[in-house]
């Protein structure tokens, strides 16, 4: 990689992670966020480094989101834009779909137009396994066609879509991470966030949404940072798409709720709330083919339970009672 990059929803929970590995390998960025979801405080040691800018603007003011990128790009050449400024919470667009248009699909767009207005010819994007809804056997990246359940699934989807048809028009290359579960430090929500958070309310009761036999596979970002820089080096095609996940394990919410009160408060009762889903647009169940990533030369190390453990005691630790 060389030049400088800019990184949308860099204080978030995987931007933030993304942001301290681009500029550990030398690269020049500037971050973007809303502080919306993500916190300042994840940016600490970015903060310390002259190689780093934090611009707090919203990516849908096109307007402010321009002027800066441009005194930016004016000065130290932008080569890639890495797109990860989304609604990450789908339970709050799944009450509110609007949500999701605006600060899944919209961000998307103006920052595709972004990338035609300065001419950056890189475009690397955050997508998840939202996009395939429900499907039977392992998902696969050719299959198709896909028929999200949530409205964060069809607005990641449809950002896809969309950055396909800018390759024909302004792209040079584009990358499109199909992300899991993620789970690790600096998570602001989630379903081992939310356990740790509530057994600190109330050590007696473990609330999970759901019967806990929905079972996923769960990725820590450490393992999902160093796939995305992996893809981003290695791959060359015009446009690179992968599933990122553990290798042929997944992680079931009982077991992540046992784990958690073990850790945080151990002899609490789990109270199940019923049904194979925890909320409306949830997949109850699905598992990645890993194959085409493996062919590019990236291979997990941790399985998903042991991603879900050691996340577990990252989040406890930042969370303390």
């Amino acid at each position: 990689m060389s030049g400088a990059c800019i990184v949308t929803g860099a204080a978030g929970f995987i931007g933030s992670h993304l942001v301290d590995r681009l500029l550990a390998s030398g690269q020049r960025v500037v971050g973007v966020d809303n502080l919306s979801l993500g916190r300042r405080s994840h940016l600490a040691q970015a903060m310390r480094m002259a190689s780093f800018e934090f611009r707090e603007l919203d990516v849908n003011d096109y307007d402010k989101l321009l002027a800066t990128a441009r005194e930016s790009h004016a000065r130290h050449p932008i080569d890639t834009l890495w797109h990860l400024a989304a609604n990450s919470d789908i339970q709050a667009g799944a009450a509110r779909p609007e949500v999701d248009l605006r600060s899944t699909f919209l961000t998307t767009f103006h920052a595709l137009k972004l990338a035609h207005d300065l001419q950056i010819p890189h475009f690397a994007f955050a997508s998840t396994s939202a996009v395939y809804g429900v499907q039977k056997g392992l998902l696969t990246e050719d299959g198709g066609p896909w028929f999200p359940i949530s409205t964060y699934g069809a607005m990641k989807l449809a950002s896809e879509a969309t950055i396909t048809a800018s390759l024909e028009r302004h792209l040079r290359r584009a990358w499109i991470f199909r992300f899991p579960n993620v789970v690790g430090s600096r998570a602001t929500h989630g379903a081992l966030y939310d356990f740790i958070r509530k057994l600190r309310k109330n050590p007696s009761e473990l609330e999970v949404l759901g019967d806990g036999t929905q079972e996923k596979p769960y990725l820590h970002v450490s393992e999902l940072i160093d796939a995305m820089m992996h893809l981003r080096e290695r791959a060359q095609d015009r446009l690179n798409y992968h599933n990122i996940a553990p290798r042929d394990t997944v992680t079931t919410v009982r077991h992540m709720a046992e784990s958690a009160v073990r850790l945080a408060a151990p002899g609490a009762r789990i109270r199940y709330t019923g049904g194979d889903r925890g909320w409306v647009g949830d997949v109850p169940k699905f598992a990645y083919s890993i194959q085409k990533i493996e062919r590019a030369g990236w291979s997990p190390r941790m399985t998903s339970n042991e991603a879900v453990e050691r996340a577990l005691q990252e989040i406890a630790t930042e969370n303390p009672a």
